[in-house]
C-alpha cells in the first residue's frame, strides 16, 4: 500500500513539472499570448520555473513538518491540494497576460501540494520497508518520479494537440483516486516527536533560495545591450543577497535547538556525498532535457519534414527511449542494490550517463535517429541505475526520526538542480550562439534578399529569443522579419525564409558548437557525481542542541 500510493504521488507530481514544458506553445496559443514579445518573456520563464522553484524551496520544510506532525498526514494533504488546484488551473477564465498570471499563480499553489508529496514519499517507504527490501521499493518510487518528468513530455505533446486545458484535466481523476486511496490505506508507522517549528530557519531559507534561483533565472534574459542579464543590478542583488541569506540560514540552523534543516546530518560524508551526487545528476539531466527538446523541435524535426506546430508532439514521441531506459533499469538496480550494495550501482549509473553524453556530443546536428535513440536510451538506463541506490544511500545514513527532513533535503537538491540547469545550460548555449549566430544569420538573410541594414539589425538581436523559439518549436524568422519586411520580398524568398529548412540549417552550426560545451560540462558533472556516490560514512544524529 505504501509503495503503490507513494509511487502514484511521485508520478503525478513529476509528470506535472514537465507536461507544461512541452505544452507551452499550445498554452500560449490558447490564452492568445505571444511568448516571444520582449514584455512577455517573464511569463514564459515563470511558467517554466515557478513550479520547480517552489518545490525546491518548500520540500525541506514540509519534510520536517512530516517528522513533527506525521508524514502520512502531510502527504495526504498534498494529494488534496494538488487535485483542487488542477481543477482551478483548467478553468483559467482570462486571456493574454491575465491568463498567464492565473496559470503562474495557481501553478505555485499546486507546487505546494506537489512538495508535500515529494517531501514525504521516500520517508514513508523507508518507514514501511525493512532494509533488505528498501532499495527495491525506493527504486520503483524514484524511477516513477524521474521517469515522470519524461512521461510528461509525451503526455503533454499528445494532450496539447487536443486541448491545452486537458494537460490539467488529466491530473484530476488520478488526484481524486490518490487522495481517497491515501486517506483510506496509509497509516503512520514512522517515529514522530514533538518539536517547535523553526520559523527563522524557514524564512531565511525560503528567501535566500528564492532570491538565488530567481536571479539565475533572470540572468539569461538580455539587459542593457548585453546578450544576457548577469550585469543587471536586480540579478546581482538576487544572487548576492540570496547567498548572504543562505549564509545567515546556516548560522541560524547551527544555533537553533530544533532546526528544520539539520546541518549535523552533513557530518556523515555518505549523506553529503549522496546529496552532492543528486544535485549534479539533476543539473546534468535537466540540461539534457532542455537541449534535446531544442534539438528536436527547433532543428531535427523541421529538417525531416515535420511542421512546427506538430513538433511538440513528435519531440515527446521521439524521446520515448529515454523514458524506457529509466523504467527498465530503475527497479532492477533497486533490487540488486539490496543484495550487492548501493554505491557501485549509483556510481555505475553516472558513468553510463557520462558515456551517453560523450556519444551525443559526437553526433552531427542532423543525426541518424537509431543512433540518437540508442544514446538517449543509454542515458535513461544510467539515470535508472543511480536513482534508487543513491536515494537508498541517503536515507540509510540518517536516524529514523530525521527521515522526513532527509527526504525533503534530497528533494531540494534534486529540484534546485533542475532550476540551476536552466540558468547554467541556457547561459552556456546563449554565450555560444552570441559568438557565431549573428554572422551566420546576417549572411543567410542577405542571401534571401533581406536588405543589409535589416539583416544586420535582426542578426544582432539577443539570441535568447532565437533559443526560446527553438525550445517552443516556433520558426522565429517570420517573427523577426515581421509582415511588412516579408511582404516586400519576392514570393519565392518568402517561402524559403518561413519554410521548414531555412532556420534549422541556419542554426545547426552555432547550436552544435554550444552543444559541445554543454555536454562536456554534463560529462564532468556525471563523473564527479559518480565519485561522490562512492563515499562511505556512518549515520549521525539529526541535530545537536547548542552548548549551554
Amino acid at each position: 500500500m505504501a509503495l503503490s500510493n507513494t509511487t502514484l504521488g511521485m508520478l503525478i507530481a513529476t509528470i506535472n513539472s514537465s507536461i507544461v514544458l512541452i505544452s507551452l506553445p499550445a498554452i500560449f496559443t490558447g490564452i492568445h499570448l505571444d511568448p516571444l514579445q520582449p514584455g512577455n518573456v517573464s511569463y514564459l520563464l515563470w511558467m517554466l520555473m515557478g513550479y520547480m522553484l517552489v518545490t525546491a524551496v518548500l520540500v525541506v520544510t514540509l519534510g520536517r513538518l512530516g517528522d513533527i506532525l506525521g508524514r502520512v498526514k502531510i502527504y495526504n494533504s498534498g494529494f488534496l491540494i494538488f487535485t483542487v488546484t488542477s481543477v482551478i488551473l483548467s478553468l483559467d477564465p482570462m486571456q493574454g497576460g491575465g491568463g498567464a498570471l492565473w496559470l503562474i499563480g495557481w501553478r505555485v499553489a499546486q507546487a505546494v501540494g506537489g512538495s508535500m508529496l515529494m517531501a514525504n514519499s521516500a520517508a514513508i517507504i523507508t518507514d514501511a520497508f525493512p532494509a533488505r527490501q528498501r532499495g527495491m521499493a525506493l527504486g520503483v518510487n524514484m524511477v516513477a518520479g524521474i521517469a515522470g518528468s519524461f512521461i510528461g513530455l509525451v503526455l503533454g505533446g499528445l494532450l496539447s494537440e487536443w486541448d491545452w486545458r486537458s494537460i490539467f484535466w488529466v491530473n484530476v481523476p488520478i488526484g481524486l483516486i490518490g487522495t481517497v486511496w491515501a486517506y483510506r490505506s496509509l497509516h503512520e508507522t514512522g517515529i514522530r516527536r514533538k518539536a517547535r517549528v523553526d520559523w527563522w530557519g524557514n524564512i531565511t531559507f525560503a528567501v535566500g533560495l528564492t532570491a538565488l534561483l530567481a536571479g539565475i533565472t533572470y540572468g539569461i534574459q538580455p539587459y542593457g545591450g548585453h546578450t544576457m542579464g548577469w550585469t543587471n543590478p536586480w540579478v546581482l542583488a538576487g544572487l548576492i543577497g540570496g547567498v548572504v541569506m543562505l549564509a545567515v540560514f546556516c548560522l541560524v540552523e547551527a544555533r537553533v535547538r530544533e532546526p528544520m534543516f539539520p546541518l549535523g546530518l552533513f557530518r556523515n560524508v555518505a549523506f553529503a556525498g549522496g546529496n552532492a551526487a543528486t544535485l549534479l545528476g539533476s543539473i546534468a539531466r535537466g540540461g539534457l532535457q532542455f537541449m534535446l527538446i531544442i534539438w528536436l523541435q527547433g532543428i531535427w524535426l523541421p529538417l525531416h519534414g515535420y511542421d512546427y506546430v506538430d513538433t511538440p508532439l513528435w519531440a515527446g514521441i521521439f524521446l520515448l527511449p529515454l523514458t524506457v531506459g529509466f523504467l527498465l533499469s530503475g527497479p532492477i538496480a533497486g533490487y540488486f542494490s539490496d543484495r550487492y550494495g548501493a554505491r557501485l550501482f549509483a556510481a555505475a549509473g553516472f558513468v553510463v550517463m557520462a558515456a551517453s553524453f560523450a556519444g551525443l556530443l559526437l553526433l552531427p546536428t542532423d543525426f541518424n535517429y537509431l543512433v540518437f535513440a540508442f544514446l538517449i536510451f543509454l542515458n535513461g538506463v544510467g539515470g535508472g541505475l543511480f536513482a534508487a541506490p543513491n536515494t537508498s544511500i541517503i536515507m540509510a545514513s540518517v536516524p529514523a526520526e530525521a527521515r522526513g527532513a532527509a527526504s525533503g533535503m534530497r528533494a531540494t537538491f534534486q529540484n534546485a538542480g533542475m532550476v540551476l540547469s536552466i540558468g547554467v545550460f541556457f547561459s552556456l548555449m546563449v554565450a555560444g550562439l552570441a559568438r557565431s549566430l549573428p554572422g551566420t544569420l546576417s549572411s543567410g538573410l542577405a542571401a534571401q534578399g533581406v536588405p543589409g541594414a535589416n539583416a544586420h539589425d535582426i542578426a544582432n538581436l539577443p539570441p535568447v529569443g532565437t533559443l526560446f523559439a527553438a525550445f517552443l518549436g516556433y520558426n522565429p524568422i517570420q517573427h523577426l522579419l515581421g509582415p511588412d519586411l516579408l511582404g516586400k520580398l519576392p514570393t519565392a524568398n518568402q517561402h524559403t525564409l518561413t519554410g521548414r529548412e531555412f532556420f534549422p540549417h541556419l542554426i545547426s552550426g552555432p547550436f552544435h558548437d554550444g552543444l559541445v560545451v554543454v555536454f562536456a560540462l554534463a560529462i564532468v558533472m556525471s563523473l564527479v557525481a559518480a565519485g561522490a556516490s562512492l563515499i562511505r560514512g556512518r549515520a549521525v544524529r539529526a541535530a545537536r542542541a547548542p552548548q549551554e
